[in-house]
């Protein structure tokens, strides 16, 4: 289950994308990075983040903690922004955080930084898996930190919950991976996913469904999903043979 923290300061905007995340202090002195339920994403966003995230860190991939932050509606009483008081105050109940890792850079293909061949395999094949949209050149959604490579941002995951998770869609492979940034950098798909596919059984599954909060699970439910991505899971994998493909073009 992910910890629930309460926010107590509102820090900063991060004015990077259009939902208007913002650094938040929370009752446990931790920074946060806030995704707010009231933003133009709606709940689905939030459901996607803490699912593919979750997911991600099942199978060993770095990913930043993950909690549950209740926001009042008094926490920006004294901000000028009329924009962000709208936001927030519409955010009021439980939102996502993600821990805040201070010096932390985006990753650029240009910057140098070496991304292991196996690595860039592994985050291939969870977006892959998770049809996450939002990895590309032109938005990384990665960060480098400590020398490592993080993986943040994952609220446009699992994008077909917008039209309800239809099971018989749910084998299709993913066009959008020709798109992925680490594809250059990629060894074998098909090796991570011999690796990977086995950590993520439907007990996994389960657990990370189960560690949304169950009020953000309307439509489609938390059975649908676990059903969704078990069966994408279901061998052969149609998603690992689309990102071979694109790997080797």
């Amino acid at each position: 289950m992910l910890r629930k923290v309460t926010a107590i300061r509102y820090v900063a905007p991060l004015r990077e994308g259009g939902s208007l995340p913002a650094l938040v202090e929370a009752d446990d002195d931790g920074l946060y990075v806030v995704k707010f339920r009231g933003a133009g994403q709606g709940m689905l966003a939030l459901v996607a983040e803490v699912v593919a995230g979750e997911m991600a860190r099942a199978v060993g991939l770095p990913v930043p903690e993950i909690v549950l932050v209740e926001i009042g509606d008094d926490l920006v009483t004294a901000e000028p922004d009329p924009e962000i008081q709208a936001l927030v105050q519409g955010s009021a109940g439980l939102n996502v955080g993600l821990d805040f890792l201070p010096g932390s850079l985006m990753y650029s293909p240009a910057a140098g930084f070496h991304v292991a061949p196996d690595l860039a395999a592994a985050v291939i094949w969870l977006d892959s898996l998770v049809e996450n949209v939002d990895r590309t050149p032109r938005n990384p959604n990665l960060l480098t930190w400590h020398d490592r490579l993080w993986l943040i941002d994952h609220g446009a995951a699992l994008y077909r919950s917008h039209w309800g998770l239809d099971p018989s869609v749910a084998r299709r492979p993913f066009a959008p991976v020709r798109e992925h940034v680490l594809l250059p950098e990629a060894y074998s798909v098909s090796e991570a996913d011999a690796r990977l596919a086995p950590l993520l059984g439907p007990d996994v599954i389960q657990t990370v469904v189960e560690s949304v909060p169950p009020s953000w699970m309307v439509r489609p439910s938390a059975e649908r999903y676990a059903s969704y991505l078990t069966a994408r899971l279901e061998e052969p994998r149609g998603f690992v043979d689309e990102a071979e493909r694109a790997r080797g073009d």
